[in-house]
């Protein structure tokens, strides 16, 4: 089954969430409104929360999982998706944070602790080591990954299109769907906090 519990915490999905019948979310997984999860990913939020957004896509073969709580780290590294965040074929992100309106490339892997802030991209195949933070408005690429150069206008602009774009698209897949089959709760989950909020 796509939504499975642990413990004493289920997945929660927000209005209008497509979740492919392949993926799997696992435990406190909360997603927010016209969010989308695609083929064979994975969202395990055991030991830690994971929160995504509105209006964000996780494509296909990604992977989230958390770091646990410990007396040295009372939080422990929960994964925090922003709104409006395409995150590409194939990546992996564990116990980061990521700002709204951001790209992370196909095959790029985050680790604990990062901080992603709003408006950043992530070249395909790279790699963002522990506890880095991406500042707003630069494109990052590499292993590990370096910024490269500010983003250009149509490249900002392409950050929100491409969330609209698998907006457009998720919806096309729900209208195929019986209502039975349409994944989604009667209690809306919260959506992901705003960067202000999370200090990203």
């Amino acid at each position: 089954m796509p939504l499975s519990n642990y413990l004493d915490t289920a997945p929660q999905l927000d209005e209008r969430v497509y979740l492919h019948v392949s993926a799997q979310l696992i435990g406190d997984v909360r997603i927010g409104a016209d969010s989308s999860i695609w083929c064979n990913t994975v969202l395990r939020g055991d030991v830690n929360r994971i929160t995504v957004g509105r209006c964000t896509n996780i494509q296909d073969l990604a992977m989230g999982h958390v770091s646990h709580r410990t007396d040295r780290k009372p939080l422990g590294s929960p994964l925090v998706i922003g709104d409006h965040v395409t995150i590409g074929h194939s990546v992996i992100l564990h116990g980061c944070r990521i700002g709204n309106e951001c790209l992370i490339g196909m095959g790029s892997i985050v680790m604990d602790d990062v901080v992603i802030e709003d408006r950043v991209m992530l070249g395909a195949g790279s790699l963002v080591s522990p506890g880095k933070t991406l500042e707003s408005g630069f494109l990052y690429m590499g292993r590990p990954a370096e910024k490269i150069r500010p983003l250009t206008e149509a490249e900002i602009a392409y950050l929100r299109y491409s969330a609209e774009h698998y907006v457009r698209l998720k919806d096309n897949y729900l209208s195929a769907l019986q209502p039975a089959t349409m994944c989604t709760t009667t209690n809306p989950a919260p959506v992901a906090p705003r960067a202000h909020e999370t200090g990203m």
